[in-house]
């Protein structure tokens, strides 16, 4: 039932990161607030395909 979601960043779009998450207990879409090694600070990372 997991499924493998990608993490854009905010500010440049690129993705850089995976995670898994539940589709049925979660059917919104993920953020979290995340390093941008490309940005080189922290900055909100929403989820998108792989």
């Amino acid at each position: 039932m997991r499924e493998i979601v990608g993490l854009a960043c905010g500010e440049c779009k690129r993705r850089n990161y995976t995670t898994t998450k539940n589709k049925r207990k979660t059917p919104d879409k993920l953020e979290f607030k995340k390093y941008c090694r490309f940005c080189r600070h922290h900055t909100v990372h929403r989820e998108t395909k792989v």
